[in-house]
């Protein structure tokens, strides 16, 4: 279902529950506020009663320093499926995962979903949140039958920056407690760097509000990160991705080709920026066969 067939007074609900003015700012265009109608209203879906859910879980002080868990119950040492909201770095909440809690779960995966501190904190704290929580969960994931040596890193737009450059970063963070097995980013701006961004433009927003100075846009970006990388990665953007997704991937694809770490690459055709999220409202889409496939090989 979408917002579409709602009617008028659900759609407000749904639109409050989405643009939160005292937490976030509107979002930037219509149909990113369309997307997120969308699977918010997906969220409200009752989990089936083969999940163990824990909610609002804490890892740091901070609202947005929460995680939501979905397991298989009686799950024991499970592989643990991290998946990161996308929203522009400004926008986004951890239930926008929702609706996919009841797919992973029957695939034997614990499903995590974070939330990260968005504008006007930097991106500089959304790493920082990602690497923090990565920790508190490979410490803790054990209680919710999850294994701790075997977490694999997804997220959407936003999202699959976040989870790109964490799993490309947080080996020091972790130091053993955990492992990062596999990372599955879809539709992720991989390099933030921009020549000459249009006034009022979401790229224009990064230099104005998420980076601290403009030469740190390097610094954020996945690509500048691939020197030994040892994580396998699944790259997945839709073929009506926008221009910089599309390049960014296919670099990114390159280079991680280049230090034998790049296990597929994938175009869903058809498919829009939204819609590569959306898909996985299909149990049986093949992302899910790829998270499989990546963690039997592993």
């Amino acid at each position: 279902m979408t917002l579409s067939n709602l009617n008028p007074s659900a759609q407000m609900d749904i639109a409050r529950d989405v643009f939160d003015p005292d937490h976030q700012m509107p979002m930037p265009f219509p149909a990113a506020l369309h997307y997120a109608q969308t699977v918010m209203h997906w969220a409200q879906d009752p989990i089936t009663q083969t999940d163990l859910v824990a909610l609002d879980q804490a890892y740091g002080e901070h609202r947005l320093q929460r995680f939501n868990v979905f397991a298989p119950k009686q799950a024991k040492n499970a592989p643990v499926l991290v998946f990161w909201h996308g929203g522009g770095w400004t926008n986004g909440y951890r239930e926008y995962a929702n609706f996919m809690a009841r797919h992973v779960t029957a695939l034997g995966f614990v499903l995590v979903a974070p939330s990260y501190r968005l504008a006007p904190n930097l991106i500089a704290d959304g790493l920082e949140d990602s690497l923090t929580m990565l920790r508190h969960v490979a410490e803790h994931v054990g209680q919710w039958g999850g294994d701790a040596q075997r977490l694999y890193l997804s997220g959407h737009s936003a999202g699959g920056h976040l989870s790109t450059l964490t799993a490309l970063r947080c080996q020091d963070r972790l130091n053993g407690v955990g492992r990062v097995c596999g990372a599955l980013p879809i539709s992720g701006i991989m390099d933030i760097h921009h020549p000459a961004p249009a006034v009022g433009s979401l790229e224009e927003r990064v230099y104005t509000m998420l980076l601290a100075d403009a030469a740190h846009d390097a610094l954020f970006s996945p690509m500048s990160w691939t020197a030994g990388n040892s994580v396998p990665f699944v790259l997945t953007y839709g073929e009506h991705d926008s221009a910089r997704v599309q390049s960014s991937n296919k670099r990114l694809a390159a280079l991680l080709e280049a230090q034998g770490r790049l296990v597929s690459f994938h175009m869903e055709q058809g498919l829009d920026h939204f819609q590569t999220h959306t898909m996985l409202r299909d149990p049986a889409h093949p992302w899910y066969q790829r998270l499989v496939a990546l963690a039997e090989n592993v």
